[in-house]
């Protein structure tokens, strides 16, 4: 007998009225209209029944510290990175857990099961690092959680630098990460990222670091970071998050540079929401909006994801953890509102995002982790448009939260009572 059996489903691939099989936490079956003895059996109602959201590139030891100390009043980037600076002394490791399991457990009602989060190790105490290995060990039974070293201060820039990264590393954070354009000259910076990235093949670790998170055109760490990639032997295990200078680049060097991203197997991560809000502050009219050239790379063979980025603290003070969000203000920035395009933000916030974080079982196949969200949408189109109510998440088989189905009943003046989904 089968734990469970879900019908009547769509699948992002188009297929509509199909059964999914689980048992012992795996899929066991992905066919139409299947008919079997179960322990639960779920009728989809024809709604789109998705793997989950996976969120790579976020900063969940800052997740909901909007206003401690103070608001970020001018809404850069460097005013942020301030404000954390300042923050950074008063930081309790029980508070810093409280305000991550808080943030997981929002996650988790959006369907979002997979987060690759980036740790702070510049302060000697490794304080955020030990709190958010403490995280990832209470959520580890419904929450993927992947942890990336990130030297906010600049690895070389800061006292200690690097050997309060190499300890990160010994406490058990698996991911090598990095901020070159935040290091004192463009030499160091791309100093610190043929360092990390020789730490990394070393180690035997993957890479993503914060590339180019500037409006400068001439902020150029991403062709550093390509070249270290091939030069190692680290094709496919490297991400370059942000890439905002890509932005304002002129499209002669994006035409060279574009190939040899490709070429290098490098990924790249867009956070849309953040990208937006903390690009362009110095500009007068027009003003850029900083997000990185998301058609082009994909067109150019390169595996693009969106992030969610921030959430409530330093840097951002809105969000709520739904990665449809994302997506949604991701295809309008982009301007990729052709049907194709709608459907890539899509995957940019689940297999593609996976693929970043090279999660093992992700999908809909057989043999993969029955891991994934019944989302009150028929396509993923309408998934974006409407952002979707998570009717159901399911992590291995096992329901791990659940939301009742969205209707309005309308009253209108010379018209019947009417109940209209929300869809």
């Amino acid at each position: 007998m089968l734990d469970l059996l879900i019908t009547n489903a769509a699948l992002p691939d188009g297929r509509t009225g199909m059964s999914v099989a689980v048992q012992d936490g795996r899929i066991t079956a992905v066919e139409p209209a299947l008919s079997a003895p179960a322990k639960e059996v779920v009728d989809a109602g024809g709604y789109l029944l998705s793997p989950p959201f996976v969120d790579p590139h976020f900063h969940m030891d800052a997740t909901l510290s909007y206003g401690l100390p103070r608001v970020n009043e001018s809404g850069t980037l460097l005013e942020g990175i301030t404000l954390w600076g300042e923050l950074k002394p008063l930081l309790k490791a029980d508070a810093l857990i409280e305000r991550a399991l808080a943030y997981c457990d929002w996650a988790v009602a959006k369907g979002l099961l997979a987060i690759r989060s980036h740790v702070d190790t510049s302060d000697a105490s490794l304080l955020p690092v030990e709190a958010l290995l403490e995280v990832k060990r209470r959520v580890a039974p419904y929450i993927d959680l992947q942890l990336v070293a990130f030297p906010q201060d600049g690895v070389l820039r800061s006292k200690g630098g690097l050997a309060n990264f190499t300890r990160a590393l010994d406490l058990g954070v698996e991911v090598v990460g990095g901020i070159p354009h935040f290091e004192r000259t463009m030499a160091e910076g791309a100093a610190s990222v043929k360092l990390l990235c020789e730490l990394a093949a070393a180690r035997g670790l993957l890479v993503d670091m914060h590339c180019d998170e500037s409006d400068d055109p001439l902020s150029r760490h991403i062709e550093t970071l390509s070249f270290e990639a091939q030069r190692l032997g680290l094709q496919g295990r490297v991400n370059g998050s942000h890439c905002t200078s890509m932005h304002s680049m002129d499209n002669y060097y994006v035409s060279k540079l574009l190939p040899l991203i490709a070429e290098s197997g490098v990924s790249v991560i867009a956070n849309p929401l953040i990208n937006i809000t903390l690009q362009g502050r110095h500009d007068t009219y027009p003003k850029r909006r900083g997000m990185t050239r998301v058609p082009e790379l994909m067109a150019a063979g390169v595996n693009v994801a969106f992030g969610h980025d921030c959430v409530m603290d330093p840097w951002y003070g809105m969000g709520s953890g739904d990665m449809l969000e994302v997506a949604h203000m991701g295809l309008h920035v982009a301007q990729m509102t052709s049907q194709k395009g709608i459907r890539q933000c899509f995957d940019a916030v689940t297999v593609n995002a996976a693929k970043v974080m090279h999660l093992e079982g992700y999908g809909l196949d057989v043999g993969c982790d029955a891991s994934f969200v019944l989302l009150q949408a028929r396509d993923k189109i309408e998934a974006i448009r409407l952002r979707a109510n998570r009717l159901k998440v399911w992590k291995k088989g096992v329901l791990v939260a659940a939301t009742p189905e969205v209707a309005t009943t309308l009253r209108l003046p010379n018209r019947p009572p009417a109940t209209r989904l929300m869809t």
